[in-house]
């Protein structure tokens, strides 16, 4: 008779879990974490990253990949364009010499001028007598366009009024800054701006950056424009921008240049919260490139 088998011996008592709070190894300098949205003192959890840090890493990552590779609703960004451009001037809906995101993303050179058929359309516009246009370009963040495109020039556009002439609103789909250039000129335009998303930060993924340059033509380069960078709620306000941008724009006119040798002084004439007084009185006439 085979052997009676024995009983199962009582099960190990497994340890008790730390709670979080002590499985958590704090930083010293977690405190300096209320002054930035920089990932600083994050702690450790022996050697790792604690769990919610590397969660919200992730989050952070996917709102980048999603802002980078999701396109602009351009038919919904064109009609509310419509609805304040200045009277009796459109908005051209363009499109770069990249025809689709992939390439776009692997050829920016592709990104830098126009296709075919918006050279054509833009050939057949009448001369537009403008002293600027603006241009609307996705960019590498669809989210920033989508964000602040429409009330950053909501803003804009009434402070120009009475001493700019503005033209045509150009809306761009996979387009680089210097595109901008290419549309100015054949607009016969002395100023162009350009709205764009820029690359995705882990902390700001709906960053927009706004490049001014004089005198617009192809083959410029980057020293050429100024940058007013991180235009978003959380970052440079709307009011901020304008004051700087018609500060510049001013400055640019009076000179008739901009780039390296154009310097935005714009903070020593008046404070942020007088922005929107500051740049209406006429006494007031942006870096990273991409």
């Amino acid at each position: 008779m085979p052997p009676r088998p024995s009983a199962p011996s009582a099960p190990a008592s497994l340890p008790t879990a730390e709670p979080a709070s002590a499985a958590v190894t704090p930083n010293p300098w977690e405190r300096l974490r209320q002054f930035t949205s920089a990932r600083i003192a994050l702690g450790r959890a022996g050697t790792s990253l604690p769990t919610r840090a590397h969660l919200d890493f992730a989050l952070a990552h996917a709102q980048a990949r999603m802002a980078v590779h999701t396109e602009v609703d351009m038919d919904l960004l064109a009609n509310e364009l419509q609805a304040i451009a200045p009277s009796g001037q459109p908005v051209l809906r363009l499109h770069s010499a990249a025809q689709d995101r992939p390439t776009y993303l692997q050829r920016p050179d592709l990104g830098r001028r126009l296709d075919s058929e918006s050279r054509t359309l833009l050939q057949g516009q009448p001369p537009a007598q403008a002293d600027v246009v603006f241009v609307v370009a996705d960019g590498l963040s669809s989210l920033a366009i989508e964000r602040n495109a429409l009330p950053f020039l909501r803003q804009m556009l009434p402070s120009l009024a009475e001493q700019w002439r503005v033209g045509p609103i150009s809306l761009v789909r996979n387009a680089r800054v210097a595109l901008g250039d290419e549309i100015g000129a054949a607009l016969g335009a002395s100023l162009v701006v350009v709205l764009i998303g820029e690359r995705p930060g882990l902390s700001s993924p709906d960053s927009m950056g706004l490049y001014m340059t004089w005198q617009p033509r192809p083959g410029m380069t980057d020293e050429s424009r100024n940058c007013i960078s991180n235009v978003r709620e959380q970052g440079l306000s709307y009011a901020q921008a304008v004051h700087k941008l018609h500060y510049l724009m001013q400055q640019a006119r009076q000179r008739q240049l901009s780039g390296v040798q154009l310097k935005d002084e714009s903070d020593t004439l008046a404070a942020p919260e007088q922005a929107s007084q500051a740049f209406m009185l006429g006494n007031s006439a942006a870096q990273p490139p991409r």
